[in-house]
């Protein structure tokens, strides 16, 4: 069975919309009980941390409309070596009355129920006004692209039919929500087919150390985008728990970097969401903070790119071009926000150039409201250009080995520029899909402070470099005494590639971070500066000394090394609390 399309019976709808009913008098009461009679919350809060809410109250009209997301779901039940076909949504759910699935598999089993995929979909498509949790009682569900559709792929049916053939979805973007620890054929097959068709592909990344994961293909394949978890912050609250968050933590969200040592993963999300419960149509539950629901924000907020680009002809290069998957992936990682201790590489920083991105963070947490306005920046050509914007473009070594963007700055001080350049690897169309290295350009990113009166003053500021990755990245404050600057995008001076090399770049001027968090001195996020954060960094000082490449927070002063100086900074911040502790106070205390 190829294609299956459920309608929402008329007994369905009845039995949902009176239960809608009873429930939002329920929650009527609930809320009287408890003294609120404002508007009902509206959850999941983490698309609020993500600027998805925000993204929608600035344009009402981005619900997905006309967008489509192609989401892999394993069975979970194998027979044989067979898959069951329990790979589905509930599609009963009151979160899903108003969505019409396509669902996607091989035998004529009946098709059973996830309860990870119910959750995903609902994160991604869900709109119920009458959601219901034993903590909040009755409350508003928004999901990122309610008047999205969803294509529901069962795993093997997929690789089957879609990836060994290499016959793309149609689809504005693949997501999956699981992986393998081993590079395969199939995994290959993902990148190859982001490489050939430019749909950009979204993986989750791993679940950290208490799972044993490293970075999980297919994201940590180089032409999918690899999706890490913010973890919730610790409290014994669970709605404090859902509505505020954290660093990506280790133990749960995996770092990089992979085995042929790129960096992963490429940004992060919130993941601990309240989402629907399998078989009870009205229940809506807790998924804790894994990468399985951090994907589905980042490739709903894609949906919603690519909503926004086909409103706008200049915008279409988003939804049309054959390398989009690099455009959105430069967009994305661009406009991420550096959450306290983004670093690129490993502690000190004699790396700085060779790795683009942080082994936890990527480039940061997903900040939808900030890539939507990278996106209306809109495409600009080499030359002279604004201080915002993006491109596609290409270089070949003989006619065209250098692009150069020249833009200016009005006021440079306490101003940080990101720039971020991706391009594709290459495969081979036909199983099984192996790398063509032969084929594949090292690309270079360097940006120039630019004196335009005295040639002789102008210096290189930065330059990102790597010689694994497909992927360049800078973020480094501008000189105060320059108000121009020049990006450059080249090839390695090593690289010998004779082929041409299609890119994106996209680049931004923001205010420098806020170095005032108190995740720089709460490392543990249980809402307080103590003793047992202190008792941490000590931790971390002394397995930094042992161990360069370990992954450890704790480097406060940005010294590149974790000392004496941070715990001081650290220990100068004792008594602080956060908004969300329960005995805030914003003044320290001794």
């Amino acid at each position: 069975m190829g294609l299956m399309s459920y309608k929402n019976s008329k007994i369905l709808l009845f039995r949902s919309v009176l239960l809608a009913t009873v429930l939002f008098f329920a929650g009527e009461a609930y809320a009287d009980q408890s003294g609120q009679s404002e508007a009902l919350t509206v959850h999941p809060q983490a698309l609020e941390r993500a600027g998805i809410y925000n993204l929608r109250r600035i344009d009402p009209s981005l619900t997905g409309e006309q967008t489509n997301i192609a989401l892999i779901s394993r069975s979970l039940t194998y027979l044989q070596g067979q898959p069951q076909n329990d790979y589905q949504p509930d599609i009963g759910h009151n979160a899903f009355l108003e969505q019409d699935f396509e669902f996607y598999h091989d035998s004529d089993i009946v098709a059973g129920f996830s309860s990870h995929t119910t959750a995903i979909c609902s994160i991604l498509f869900a709109n119920d006004s009458a959601a219901y949790n034993d903590k909040l009682g009755v409350f508003e569900f928004e999901g990122i692209i309610p008047e999205g559709q969803g294509h529901i792929f069962e795993f093997w049916h997929f690789l089957k039919n879609n990836i060994f053939p290499q016959q793309a979805p149609e689809a504005d973007v693949i997501a999956a929500s699981m992986g393998t620890q081993f590079e395969d054929w199939w995994t290959r097959g993902f990148d190859a087919m982001a490489q050939n068709t430019g749909i950009p592909i979204i993986a989750g990344i791993g679940n950290g150390l208490a799972m044993h994961d490293p970075p999980l293909y297919p994201a940590a394949g180089a032409n999918v985008i690899a999706v890490g978890v913010a973890n919730s912050v610790d409290s014994s609250d669970k709605l404090t728990k859902l509505k505020n968050f954290a660093l990506p933590d280790p133990r749960v969200s995996t770092t990089g970097p992979t085995a042929d040592n790129r960096v992963k993963p490429d940004i992060v999300a919130p993941g601990n969401c309240l989402a629907a419960d399998v078989n009870e149509p009205w229940q809506y539950s807790a998924t804790g903070s894994y990468s399985s629901y951090s994907t589905p924000i980042v490739a709903g907020t894609i949906a919603l790119l690519m909503q926004t680009a086909r409103q706008y002809d200049d915008l279409a290069p988003l939804a049309e071009d054959e390398n989009r998957n690099c455009l959105v992936k430069a967009i994305l990682l661009n406009s991420a926000e550096k959450l306290p201790f983004w670093n690129k590489g490993y502690l000190g920083d004699d790396d700085k150039h060779l790795y683009p991105l942080d082994f936890a963070q990527g480039a940061g947490m997903l900040d939808a409201t900030a890539a939507y306005y990278q996106l209306l920046a809109g495409q600009h050509k080499p030359g002279d250009v604004p201080a915002e914007g993006w491109d596609i473009d290409t270089l070949n070594p003989w006619e065209k080995p250098l692009n150069y963007y020249r833009f200016g700055i009005d006021e440079p001080e306490n101003k940080t520029i990101t720039i971020t350049l991706n391009w594709n690897k290459h495969y081979s169309p036909n199983y099984p899909f192996e790398a063509l290295p032969e084929k594949d350009a090292n690309l270079a990113l360097y940006l120039w402070a630019i004196d335009p009166y005295d040639s002789s003053n102008d210096y290189l500021l930065d330059y990102s470099d790597s010689i694994h990755d497909n992927l360049e990245h800078i973020h480094i404050p501008a000189d105060p005494d320059f108000f121009e600057y020049e990006i450059i995008v080249t090839y390695n001076e090593n690289d010998t590639t004779e082929a041409e090399q299609p890119y994106a770049i996209a680049w931004n001027i923001a205010e420098s971070n806020d170095r005032d968090n108190i995740l720089w001195y709460d490392l543990n996020a249980d809402g307080k500066v103590d003793n047992l954060d202190l008792s941490i960094l000590i931790n971390n000082m002394a397995k930094s000394r042992n161990d360069k490449e370990s992954y450890l927070i704790g480097d406060i002063t940005g010294e590149g090394k974790i000392d004496i100086n941070d715990a001081k900074a650290l220990i100068d911040n004792f008594g602080r609390k956060a908004p969300w502790h329960p005995d805030y106070s914003d003044i320290a205390t001794d």
